[in-house]
């Protein structure tokens, strides 16, 4: 019975720990950008990037724990049932209540795991993840400023820098425009030569200022102005406050178990509520790993012919649905319609009768599997039992009886078979990421749903539109999967020997599944350029709507510094885009040598001309500098400048995403947006990976082969290791490189290339050296 019984636990075992590395992995690459861009920057120190790791984590295995102990389960004991096993033990007196008590050693296991990281760790390290961060961030703002770009993050100042350098411990700015802006409508504008900055304290830095002017004026006294210069000065800048936040001010998600309930105990109805529905979903979470268990033995010990792709297909339903009533719970306890621990266990609650149910019936009637594979069941085993399966079936007998899919000359029969596994693969596995990135985005939705009472068509409209991108980003992952999954199966199952046998190279073998992964990558090249975009809009939209953000448009009339076409700087207090009419508007023209005032204009407003094609500037003035001197003072009540170029265009530049481009229009874009003064790496960075990020998913295709062929007779748990391997060692490198050219420390098209050519390079060596 012992050897039975590690028999068993080993088979679960080793899934459930392919899927929570798996499943963690497609969660965490979603910050990982942001992680690693604190690598490349010399301000980060190694051990607080390492912290952010392991905090990082702990949120993720909140809801891949629950599902990786169902993947165990389900998979571990189909293919069990598959291979028959599962018939043999039951012949020898082993019932269901003995599988239940045997698996119960690692489902309470895990429980008790999932049930220390849902109470105490996870809510402790995202606090600490947020103090963390805002540290971290304290420490790098004089290395977040960009050249040539507005810098807006400060409380009190708005600051712009010709040029930027690093030095030990401080960065150094060339052609500094400071504008004091406590008096928004008569702000006091300070330059400087050049500028050296250090951070004194996670909320201040230090700013010694060289060679400079102070210029102020006084907006009830247009004939005062007041220039003062300097050979040196220094001046404190105020950072945000990075103080830890009182438990007064945490969100629940951030608050240790025990004060939900102390908070909960004193605070008003509507507040307690959600504070007792928090507390429950820290115990009701991890319990899923109990409850999903009790519905999973049953069904995976009668899944007798549907092998490990029945209970891979289960196991997305059985999320799925466990986590949409786990919503629909939590929802109604937030509208006050079920009390809150009803609420948050109602998924358990549900999923536990439906357990108990089974099992009963197991002993008698088991549960069949087999209606999963639909018109599968007229088809030969291989469709509805070929996924990650250990049988030898024969595989000349099966690529005779094998049913063709296409009927021309080309695909050929050989082409049609290999084909026809890849496609089950790569549907099983991208709707299980799918549904995975799904209820995770939900999830964290879920606050703002329900705050601002956001009606269910519009959620389901939002994940519609949702999807394509989600999709599009977890495609290179998935084809890796997919081509691994499916020549790893092929040659343990000695598909690959007997197909060798009959003269055809292996190259000849894989040709397919290479065209296929081809047509992939055009595909998302093709999606980038004509659908994305649009979807891609429209869910930024309904985000914004979700979260109670005010609809956005795509005009940015509140943007109140801009660079102009020539050496001049506008500010302005209002502008009204359909009147083509500013409020309050400032012109600095600068000396690009000395970075000194030259000529500054100020109007109480100023009004497009269609006649005349300028602006025309009214009540207001206009003064000649030279450095601290006033060579001209003019007031006028209207007055035009043919110097100054800009039209309205100018000033009405749309505002978007990148994601919410194609390529054309984002080059265009990065072109408006740098002759206005603003800062583009990131965009170019972008613009080269519209080009490159598609061909990665064609190019993994290729890099699986040879990892696929030299570990399929080493079975799933390796082949799948070797597929986490390779995506996180091209994830880190990609982010990586990107960080590096967000940061201009790679320039933008080798920062984005990059990946693609090291990948390509070693996946075509390693194909060229596998035997044919």
């Amino acid at each position: 019975m012992r050897i039975l019984t590690r028999y068993i636990l080993r088979e679960v075992t080793a899934h459930a720990l392919i899927g929570v590395a798996i499943f963690t992995f497609v969660l965490f690459t979603r910050d990982l950008g942001h992680i690693l861009e604190l690598v490349v920057r010399a301000s980060a120190p190694l051990p607080s990037v390492a912290e952010i790791f392991s905090f990082t984590v702990p949120l993720a295995l909140t809801y891949t724990l629950p599902m990786s102990v169902l993947v165990g389960i389900l998979i571990g004991l189909s293919r069990l049932a598959a291979d028959s096993e599962i018939t043999a033990m039951r012949a020898s007196g082993m019932g269901v209540w003995t599988f239940l008590r045997i698996l119960s050693i690692f489902v309470i296991a895990a429980w008790l795991v999932a049930l220390v990281n849902g109470i105490y760790i996870a809510p402790r390290s995202q606090a600490a993840l947020g103090h963390l961060e805002d540290r971290l961030k304290g420490s790098q703002v004089s290395f977040e400023i960009q050249p040539r770009v507005f810098y807006e993050g400060f409380p009190k100042y708005v600051l712009y820098v010709q040029d930027v350098k690093t030095a030990q411990g401080a960065a150094v700015w060339k052609g500094v425009f400071m504008a004091d802006v406590s008096d928004a409508a008569n702000p006091k504008i300070t330059l400087a030569r050049e500028g050296i900055v250090v951070s004194e304290a996670p909320d201040r830095l230090h700013l010694h200022l060289i060679d400079g002017s102070a210029h102020e004026a006084d907006p009830k006294d247009s004939d005062h102005y007041q220039i003062s210069t300097f050979e040196q000065t220094d001046i404190p800048i105020e950072l945000p406050s990075t103080e830890n936040k009182s438990d007064e001010s945490l969100p629940a998600s951030l608050m240790t178990t025990g004060a939900l309930l102390e908070k909960a105990g004193r605070s008003d109805p509507i507040s307690a509520r959600w504070y007792l529905i928090e507390f429950h979903r820290r115990f009701a979470l991890p319990t899923a790993c109990l409850v999903l268990a009790l519905v999973g033995i049953p069904l995976g010990l009668s899944s007798k012919k549907s092998g490990k792709s029945g209970g891979f297909v289960l196991t997305i339903l059985l999320v799925f649905a466990y986590y949409v009533v786990s919503l629909v719970g939590v929802s109604l306890a937030r509208q006050g319609r079920v009390s809150p621990w009803f609420g948050a266990w109602l998924a358990d609650i549900v999923f536990f009768a439906l357990g108990l149910f089974l099992l009963l019936r197991a002993e008698k009637r088991p549960f069949e599997l087999a209606y999963l594979r639909g018109s599968g069941k007229r088809q030969q085993p291989l469709l509805a039992s070929s996924f990650l399966r250990g049988r030898r079936d024969n595989a000349f007998q099966r690529v005779s009886t094998r049913r063709r899919v296409f009927s021309a000359s080309f695909p050929t029969l050989l082409d049609d078979y290999v084909l026809r596994d890849f496609f089950v693969y790569l549907g099983m596995i991208l709707s299980t990421f799918l549904v995975l990135v799904l209820v995770f985005t939900l999830f964290e939705l879920l606050g703002d749903i329900l705050r601002n009472k956001i009606p269910p068509v519009l959620v389901a409209e939002y994940v519609l539109n949702v999807t394509p991108y989600l999709l599009y980003n977890i495609a290179p992952l998935v084809m890796l999967l997919a081509v691994l999954v499916t020549f790893g199966v092929m040659q343990r199952s000695n598909e690959i020997t007997a197909i060798k046998a009959t003269g055809t190279s292996i190259y000849r073998i894989v040709t397919p599944v290479i065209v296929a992964a081809g047509v992939f990558a055009a595909g998302l090249f093709f999606a980038d350029q004509f659908y994305l975009p649009h979807t891609n809009k429209r869910q930024e939209a309904l985000h914004n709507q979700i979260k109670g953000r005010p609809p956005q448009t795509y005009l940015r009339p509140d943007r109140k510094w801009i660079f102009g076409e020539a050496n001049d700087i506008y500010y302005y207090q209002f502008f009204d885009p359909d009147r083509d009419q500013f409020g309050n508007i400032s012109v600095f023209q600068l000396n690009k040598a000395n970075f000194t005032v030259t000529r500054r204009i100020h109007a109480d407003r100023a009004r497009w001309s269609e006649n005349l094609n300028r602006w025309e500037y009214e009540r207001g003035w206009v003064r000649t500098l030279n450095v601290s001197a006033i060579d001209d003072y003019r007031p006028f009540e209207v007055s035009t400048f043919p110097d100054l170029p800009e039209t309205p265009s100018y000033f009405k530049k749309e505002v978007k995403q990148y994601s919410e481009m194609n390529y054309e229009e984002l080059h265009k874009y990065i072109r408006d947006l740098q002759q206005s003064g603003f800062d583009v790496v990131r965009l170019r960075v972008e613009l080269n990976k519209k080009l490159s990020y598609p061909l990665i998913t064609f190019i993994m295709a290729i890099l699986a082969i040879p990892f696929a062929l030299s570990t399929g007779k080493r079975g799933a748990v390796t082949g799948v290791a070797v597929a986490l391997g390779i995506a996180v060692f091209y994830t880190v490198v990609s982010r990586l490189f990107e960080a590096m050219g967000n940061l201009s420390q790679l320039p933008p098209a080798l920062a984005a290339w990059s990946p693609d050519l090291i990948f390509i390079l070693v996946g075509g060596y390693l194909i060229l050296k596998v035997p044919t």
